[in-house]
């Protein structure tokens, strides 16, 4: 039986402002407290940029590197596609994302939406990472481009998932991983509650998307990876099963999603 090492947060943004004054203590703090693996993902240029900073800081954390729908009309500029492919050669650099589709802010244009989702997927398959999707309010779309572009051989993780469980099964078909986190945990997320009963716990990682998202008790107040144990304690009451095994299979689970060797 595998030893839990302790807990992986498969997608957090601690580039994000909101860490500006305490970042380095926090991020200092977690190893101690039981946060034993942070993947950083980015969203935008500069913040990619920012990712590949803090991997190099601190041995724990690791990047994805993706632009985020709602800022894709940055790689129509000059050059930024090109930097995009720089940064993937970075050593700890282990998915693309977070990219996708989002029509809740339908900004850009849903044109420009599609047409870098796809051509980041086409980025994943060249450098061979796992994709990071984000999905909002977008998920036939998201279906129909991920069908196209054979995203199942890709792989990846489908990010705060939100759909019902009728669209996880078309994402189970797939072969991808699910993105659970703080949301799990309140008292209206009734869909997100019967799809994580729905899929197999083989295919579920923790995710906190801090600064966003904390769980209850915390909700409304910045999140961190140290409110995990929350979502690990909602999901285990849902699966009928103890903590310990939950935290046993997401571990495992974060590391054949981003295909990394055990501690």
């Amino acid at each position: 039986m595998t030893e839990v090492k302790g807990i992986f947060d498969t997608h957090a943004h601690y580039d994000d402002k909101a860490f500006d004054e305490d970042r380095d203590a926090l991020l200092e703090s977690l190893p101690g407290q039981g946060i034993v693996r942070v993947v950083n993902v980015g969203a935008s240029l500069a913040s990619c940029e920012r990712t590949l900073a803090l991997t190099e800081k601190y041995e724990f954390i690791y990047g994805a590197i993706g632009i985020h729908p709602n800022e894709t009309a940055q790689l129509e500029q000059e050059g930024a596609c090109e930097r995009l492919r720089e940064m993937y050669s970075a050593s700890k650099c282990v998915a693309v994302g977070e990219i996708g589709l989002d029509y809740y802010w339908d900004q850009p244009k849903r044109e420009v939406q599609k047409k870098w989702f796809a051509r980041q997927l086409d980025l994943a398959r060249e450098f061979r990472l796992p994709v990071i999707v984000h999905s909002r309010d977008a998920a036939k779309d998201t279906e129909d481009i991920m069908k196209a572009q054979r995203a199942g051989e890709i792989g990846g993780v489908i990010h705060c998932f939100s759909y019902t469980k009728e669209t996880a099964r078309t994402f189970l078909d797939m072969g991808f991983f699910f993105g659970i986190g703080g949301v799990l945990t309140f008292q209206n997320a009734k869909k997100l509650k019967e799809a994580v009963a729905y899929i197999p716990l083989d295919r579920i990682v923790l995710e906190t998307d801090c600064p966003y998202l904390a769980p209850v008790p915390y909700r409304g107040k910045r999140n961190c990876s140290l409110y995990l144990p929350w979502v690990v304690a909602a999901m285990a009451q849902i699966k009928g099963i103890g903590q310990e095994e939950v935290k046993r299979a997401v571990w495992e689970n974060s590391l054949r999603l981003y295909r990394m060797e055990d501690m």
